[in-house]
């Protein structure tokens, strides 16, 4: 029995003195290439997801001396609102945060309050709780923890 001549595949030398590489595995000039459709919004659950961080995390912030003086309103709602908006939008969600409020503009609204490197250890101590409820695959929690820390740590404007 014979064995079967094998297909020769076309291929296309790239850079002298090393290997062709197939031609189906080369990107033409002009082809260009694309990503495949991920929403890390819709990736860790969408909405129910982004609520339940919210609510744990504002559960949290409503019995902390140190942040809870930074919400002048009298009901934490309008604040988790607009947090829940922000991390909706940022995450690939709906674009309402932008239509309401326009750009985030995130260090300039935390202006006017003195965010201390104890204001910022007290944020993320609740929204570390909130990841942690969450019980997101790894991936997941490793990608919105990194965000959330790298957040909190800009908005750092004042000495302890």
């Amino acid at each position: 029995m014979t064995e079967p001549e094998p297909m020769l595949q076309e291929t296309i030398p790239l850079t002298p003195g090393r290997p062709s590489l197939p031609a189906d595995r080369v990107i033409q000039v002009g082809q260009g290439f694309t990503q495949p459709d991920y929403n890390f919004y819709e990736a860790v659950g969408g909405h129910p997801t982004f609520v339940k961080l919210i609510d744990v995390f504002y559960d949290g912030v409503a019995q902390d001396e140190i942040l809870r003086p930074m919400y002048p309103e009298e009901d934490l709602g309008p604040a988790k609102e607009r947090l829940l908006l922000f991390l909706e939008q940022y995450w690939g969600g709906p674009k309402t945060y932008g239509e309401q409020r326009g750009h985030p503009r995130l260090r300039m609204r935390h202006i006017p309050f003195q965010v201390t490197p104890k204001a910022r250890d007290a944020w993320l101590r609740h929204m570390r709780a909130a990841v942690d409820s969450l019980d997101l695959a790894p991936l997941h929690e490793a990608t919105l923890w990194d965000y959330l820390d790298r957040a909190a740590q800009s908005m750092v404007n004042a000495a302890d």
